[in-house]
């Protein structure tokens, strides 16, 4: 049945890919027409979720950026559909980094980079990375998709760029070993996901609500001396980005506890603040906000 329904699909992904620009935006207007107004694909998440962040705004502010949000969505979750077939030229200026000799700074100090990421603006694109000549391997950390041939899919898009796709479960053995064997890469991750609530063993403040989250980039960057830097991704216009790299810790391992977590969270929500139409709002990020916490609970604050 999984190979089916891909083949059924595949078909007309690739059709969306190859659309001329115009045309493919022009489509996308339609796509957000169905979605927005005639599924109205959880409408009622993202209205709370916009008021949980805030609740200063009006009502009238508070659903303009919702709608703002979901055409913005609706063209980033296309522009995934895009990678099918976009060429190195087209998304190498589509999707520019302004600081790569930061990356290379870092690559001269012989270190692995752990590449902090949010559900913000777009990281569908951040392939082009690899565009650039680095000496390094592209990493992407990610949930691994449940049907098999979609996960292969996704597998052979970023393999386009030499990138390697873990998945989420063997993240840590797979950067643990590279590290062991000299080999050195840039590790995308993203990491404002919110853990299952019987694994919330830290909590923080985000956008004004204790949050249950991950604390990978801490472990693995003290752990194995890796560089944590926040890729700060802004849009520019429809269907261009500019990327920045800021990094939050050459040597995590002499900073206090917690500072990576702390720092990458304060980056995140002051991209938010400025631009909130360009969070991913639809995703249940405060769903654990009342849970009651463990006793071991680790409360961190600024």
């Amino acid at each position: 049945m999984q190979r089916l329904v891909f083949w059924l699909v595949y078909p007309f992904l690739w059709l969306i890919s190859i659309l001329p620009f115009r045309l493919f935006y022009l489509f996308s207007d339609l796509v957000f027409l169905v979605v927005f107004y005639l599924v109205g694909y959880r409408r009622k998440t993202v209205l709370e979720n916009l008021k949980l962040a805030f609740p200063e705004k009006s009502g009238t502010e508070l659903k303009k950026i919702r709608k703002d949000f979901y055409r913005h969505m609706v063209d980033m979750f296309l522009e995934m559909i895009k990678s099918l077939s976009i060429s190195n030229e087209e998304l190498k200026k589509r999707f520019k980094f302004t600081n790569i000799e930061e990356i290379q700074k870092i690559r001269d100090m012989n270190k692995s980079i752990l590449l902090a990421c949010g559900h913000y603006a777009s990281y569908e694109w951040m392939n082009a990375l690899q565009l650039y000549g680095l000496d390094y391997k592209g990493f992407g950390v990610y949930k691994k998709v449940k049907n098999r041939y979609f996960d292969q899919l996704a597998k052979d898009i970023r393999g386009r760029y030499e990138g390697v796709l873990i998945s989420t479960t063997k993240a840590t053995r797979v950067i643990t070993e590279n590290e062991k064997k000299g080999i050195r890469g840039v590790y995308a991750m993203i990491a404002d996901q919110s853990p299952k609530i019987s694994r919330a063993r830290a909590w923080t403040n985000f956008m004004g609500v204790d949050v249950p989250v991950f604390l990978g980039l801490e472990h693995l960057s003290h752990s194995l001396d890796m560089v944590v830097v926040y890729l700060h991704v802004e849009k520019v216009k429809r269907g261009y980005y500019e990327a920045s790299f800021k990094t939050i810790s050459y040597e995590p391992a002499k900073e206090r506890q917690f500072f990576i977590t702390r720092n990458y969270f304060d980056k995140l929500e002051s991209q938010i603040k400025q631009e909130p139409r360009y969070y991913l709002w639809t995703h249940k990020r405060w769903k654990h906000r009342n849970a009651p916490k463990s006793r071991d609970a680790v409360i961190i604050k600024d």
